[in-house]
């Protein structure tokens, strides 16, 4: 039996073998162990062995970048996946989930460079690869300790890493195959472009923060008509250089004003009081323009000796500027666009360190960003520069550099988007998946939408090559199905380091000779592919057999489920998107899921230097055990942005103690006596809780399978603390410590709460493991709690019983208020010292009586109950009820020392007779 507190009127008379629970507080130093039994047990794979040949479920793990230990982000990541893994099990699923690393790339490139410091300028390319695996592994073992740690269940012989021989090889093939079928292509085009790290970025690699750039208007002069200028707005000076057009809109309608200063002025009609607001220039109306008129102007550059020509396109509008838009074709996605269109050139005159070349001599070597105020002071010399000011805006940065990015034309690989229909096949096919929230499919459809061709090629070192060669004779690319094919195997069989280890002779097929110019003198070129792609790839790894190049079939998503945060939309959902609806023209998920960010109290993301964050480790788990942390993981409506704070953590941490006393109590009280009894045999009150429990036991399943896990968390403790704790537990005491150990009705209660222990052990044991494992064990319950099903109890269900009982719960609070009066005025010590009358407040009308005295004495707790009062008894307290007038009374008989009953059958006057009878 569970332990006592010393208020309770019983626990210096019990009779019954006492059991102590040895759950105690000190989770974090008792973990470990348990974790080490699974471990050793092989936990995942009796799991996954248990329920052969049963529907399967695959949930696809995104691999987290193997650069450091595991945040409180990670914290809720791969806690969510844990906990629809085991609840898929013990709901019948054949599970698997194969966790992944994301191990190549600039990051940790970057970072072993910086732990080299001077030593970084002196190390050999192949050098520095072997320490950024090694810098990976590392981080891979470090991150695997903290998923033991979560108590999240995994293989260490059963997992994926971008780096591995193996993945290396698949990432290499698929590019080919994507190459063979025409969706990669080499072109120069802007791109997001870091000078600090001197590479290009893909769209998932960009963070916006605010930037002050700026803002000015520049008088770009007609040709052949005296003191007349087109007026344009930028808030790059530095892309000027690089300026072929002006862009308008055919739907717009520009007109020519005269100024004051400034002579006559071309600019969209709609935007001249925003203008004139901006700038403080009055503008006069003088002539509109047709397009025509437009299309024959030419204009001249202000301050360099060429020409710049006109250009339509529906990207202009009135947003912003003046409706006459600055075209440099090399520094810009829509001026890009057009110029293709328009056969421009794709001019970009800086270098992959963000410095002018020799393209604009005038500031050769300049820094763009410090070229801006230089450029400002050329254009206002020239007498160029209409209005000069400061724009702060939402600009793009590195992830990585935190470094403003600029668009640069460079020659690089891209995968086109349009090739084949791929865009359109894409957005019918993401329609047929389940995105929850169902916000997702509308945040990604607009990115696949917009997107632009995706830049695969990255200017770094430690990542996969893309296995294109150039001739030394005429500088032509090679590369084609034959030679990615040939690299392939050697990949398979070598590894990718044979890119560096041997020569371009080595690395191609015998006799390969140049296309352009039958030279066979090849290099292998040195770009490695983004490592989005590295993990797009992933699921042809993780699934194998669900991409059959022969076959023509359609093949259904290999993933039941993508989890990741919301980021993602940009970032891993697309990058596995595309090569999967190119190579298999399905996505490879059937649902996504997405949670949101973890902020702090105050909504504010968490960051080291603002000291604001929650250490899940050090913060949680080191305090109260990974058993609260998963607790508090489940208790977030976790598809929004949550927020983190000690305080709450240390909150859930109270509400697990409450869970705990529950399953001491449970452990306790059904350590003795028969827990066989029938449910058909047991009292009202035990089969009452047992339906609850059953409707419970439905409800949390259901939230399960919906991936509400809040839901299960609020129910179960709700069902804990008040319908148990508050409640059953209360009702029952008596029966549990006074009558004999054989009494039927305490037996029933004792078979009750057997179910009652085995149903929560088993609902909670995807969020609170630990917990869960223990109480399974203490019970003498076969196996681990994983290795079972979730309880099938619905015959439990009495909706008939728990209507009828519905009117003792509906007098039972008004029944304790007037019990609490008597209390208070000190007429009554507990329960138990009195006698409570109830009279209806219509005489016909009394559903209480439909029950035996003895149930309802049990229900109320009181030692005796009747529905009439003699004129002999002293009423100490009165309330007038919804449907009784309920008064307490002295019992007219001496309690029983035992049970502190009061009751006139006492045996010798020493104790009542079920008394005797127990002790006998």
């Amino acid at each position: 039996m569970a332990k006592q507190e010393k208020e309770n009127p019983y626990s210096h008379t019990v009779l019954l073998p006492q059991t102590e629970f040895p759950m105690k507080a000190g989770l974090a130093t008792r973990e470990p162990e348990q974790i080490r039994i699974w471990k050793d047990g092989k936990i995942l794979h009796k799991m996954r062995d248990r329920n052969e040949g049963k529907k399967e479920f695959n949930l696809h793990d995104g691999p987290p970048y193997a650069n450091g230990n595991f945040h409180l982000g990670h914290a809720l990541n791969k806690t969510l996946k844990d906990i629809i893994i085991k609840s898929k099990s013990l709901a019948g699923y054949k599970v698997d989930m194969i966790p992944g690393w994301d191990c190549h790339g600039l990051p940790i490139e970057v970072q072993v460079l910086k732990n080299l410091g001077k030593e970084a300028r002196n190390i050999s390319p192949s050098d520095l690869r072997q320490k950024c695996r090694d810098y990976a592994e590392s981080f891979v073992k470090k991150q695997g300790g903290d998923l033991d740690r979560f108590l999240c269940f995994w293989d260490e012989d059963h997992l994926y890493k971008t780096m591995s021989p193996d993945y290396e090889a698949k990432i290499v093939e698929v590019f080919g195959d994507l190459f063979n079928k025409g969706y990669i292509y080499k072109g120069k085009k802007p791109v997001y472009w870091c000078i600090d790290l001197a590479t290009a970025h893909a769209e998932a690699e960009i963070e916006y923060k605010d930037h002050t750039s700026p803002s000015i208007y520049v008088l770009f002069p007609v040709k052949g008509m005296n003191n007349t200028s087109c007026l344009i707005w930028t808030t790059t000076p530095w892309t000027l250089p690089a300026n072929l057009a002006i862009a308008f809109n055919r739907e717009l309608e520009y007109s020519i004003y005269s100024t004051t200063d400034f002579g006559d002025l071309i600019l969209a009609n709609g935007l001249i009081e925003s203008v004139t607001q901006k700038t403080g220039v009055q503008f006069t109306f003088k002539k509109k323009l047709t397009n025509d008129e437009l299309s024959k102007f030419v204009f001249r550059h202000p301050f360099l000796e060429q020409d710049s020509i006109p250009v339509f396109g529906s990207h202009v509008t009135l947003e912003a500027g003046t409706g006459c838009v600055h075209t440099a074709p090399g520094h810009g996605t829509d001026d890009y666009k057009v110029g293709l269109e328009y056969g421009l050139d794709t001019f970009s005159p800086v270098d992959q360190y963000g410095k002018y070349t020799d393209e604009f001599p005038m500031m050769q070597g300049e820094k763009i960003f410090a070229a801006n105020p230089k450029i400002v002071d050329l254009l206002r010399e020239k007498g160029k520069l209409l209005h000069f000011s400061e724009f702060q805006h939402s600009y793009p940065h590195s992830w990585r550099s935190k470094k403003p990015l600029i668009f640069r034309a460079t020659p690089q690989w891209f995968f086109s988007m349009d090739e084949k229909d791929l865009r359109k096949n894409a957005l019918e096919e993401i329609d047929k998946v389940k995105w929850i929230p169902d916000w997702g499919i509308t945040r990604i459809r607009s990115m696949v939408q917009s997107r632009p061709d995706w830049c695969l090629s990255r200017q770094r070192n430690w990542g996969v090559p893309i296995p294109s060669f150039t001739c030394k004779s005429c500088e032509k690319p090679h590369i084609n199905e034959e030679s990615i094919r040939f690299f392939t195997k050697l990949v398979q069989k070598e590894g990718i380091e044979v890119w560096y280890t041997k020569t371009a002779k080595e690395l191609l097929p015998e006799n390969t000779k140049c296309t352009g110019c039958g030279s066979d003198d090849l290099v292998q070129d040195k770009d490695i592919l983004d490592v989005w792609f590295d993990s797009g790839v992933s699921n042809f790894v993780v699934f194998p057999d669900s991409y059959n190049k022969e076959s023509t079939n359609k093949p259904t998503p290999p993933a039941d489920l993508y989890l990741e945060g919301s980021d993602q939309h940009r970032g891993w959902f697309q990058s596995s998107l595309w090569p999967s609806m190119a190579l298999r023209g399905i996505p490879p998920y059937k649902s996504v899921l997405t949670h949101g960010y973890i902020l702090d109290e105050k909504g504010h993301a968490m960051s080291k230097s603002l000291g604001n964050g929650v250490d899940p480790t050090t913060d949680v788990i080191d305090i109260y055990g990974a058993d609260v942390l998963r607790l508090w993981i489940s208790s977030l409506d976790f598809r929004d942005d949550v927020k983190a704070s000690k305080d709450g953590i240390k909150a859930v941490a109270e509400n697990y103690r409450k869970l705990r006393n529950t399953f001491r109590y449970l452990l306790g009280n059904t350590s003795v006596g028969d827990d066989s009894i029938d449910p058909k045999q047991m009292t009202n009150v035990d089969r009452y809780y047992l339906s609850k429990l059953a409707t419970l036991s439905d409800e949390v399943q259901k939230a399960y399978e919906n991936y509400q896990f809040h839901i299960v968390y609020h129910r179960i403790l709700n069902f804990c603390t008040v319908d148990l704790s508050q409640d059953y537990f209360e009702i029952i005491r008596d029966r549990m410590y006074c009558d004999s150990k054989d009494s039927l009705e305490r037996n029933s209660s004792v078979s009750a709460l057997k179910i009652v222990l085995k149903t929560l052990t088993s609902l909670l044991a995807p969020i609170l493991s630990f917990t869960s494992e223990e109480v399974w064990k203490e019970a003498g319950l076969a196996q681990s709690v994983f290795l079972n099903d979730f309880p099938k109890i619905d015959h439990l269900k009495d909706p008939n019983l728990e209507s009828s009982m519905e009117c003792i719960f509906a007098s039972k609070d008004e029944a304790q208020k007037v019990l609490e009066e008597a209390r208070k005025t000190g007429k009554i010590g507990k329960s138990l010292d009195a006698k409570l009358t109830i009279k209806p407040n219509k005489d016909d009308v009394n559903p209480l009586s439909n029950f035996d005295i003895s149930e309802l004495e049990l229900f109320f707790v009181t030692s005796q109950v009747s529905f009439e009062k003699s004129d002999s008894e002293e009423v100490v307290s009165q309330l007038q009820g919804t449907e009784y007038q309920f008064s307490v009374v002295l019992p007219q008989s001496e309690a029983c020392p035992r049970c502190w009953r009061h009751t006139r059958d006492m045996v010798a006057g020493k104790l009542c007779r079920r008394c005797e009878t127990a002790i006998a």
